[in-house]
């Protein structure tokens, strides 16, 4: 398979990535949403909207809508099938360690989500590697946004 970039995918969409996609967990909007964020990647096109809801400075609620390729939507309905419940700072620790396991590799990387394994193929195609992050980047500025908007967050 040959990406629009001209270089090989192959392995990139294997089985695991398209059912994470299809599962599409989270997928819509958010009724009373204490903050919502888009969130684009130039380079490629994908964009991302996460909405949330924050009770007691964890993650309550979740939504996201996704216009991007399969990778995004993959990431996006894994962050939203596993984040419930999670603070801003255990999202970070997540996104950080997989932006790192996407860089140097998933060999011997303990990830906390374990079905964030699926994006093992990425490593080798850095320009993909924000196509599975970008999601992660849009949970991260809504929870920021929703715990400096509310008190009661």
């Amino acid at each position: 398979m040959v990406d629009a970039g001209g270089s090989r995918a192959h392995g990139l969409y294997h089985e695991a990535i398209v059912a994470a996609a299809r599962r599409a967990s989270g997928v819509g909007h958010l009724a009373a949403a204490d903050a919502s964020v888009s969130v684009d990647n130039p380079l490629c096109g994908d964009r991302v909207s996460v909405d949330v809801r924050v009770e007691g400075g964890r993650l309550s609620g979740i939504a996201h809508r996704v216009r991007g390729c399969l990778l995004c939507e993959a990431a996006a309905s894994i962050m939203a099938a596993n984040a419930v419940g999670e603070s801003a700072e255990d999202l970070a620790r997540v996104a950080d360690t997989l932006g790192e396991a996407l860089a140097e590799g998933f060999t011997d990387r303990r990830l906390a989500w374990r079905d964030l394994e699926v994006f093992a193929p990425v490593t080798g195609h850095r320009s993909r590697h924000r196509c599975v992050t970008l999601a992660f980047e849009a949970l991260a500025a809504a929870m920021a946004d929703a715990v400096a908007g509310g008190e009661d967050v």
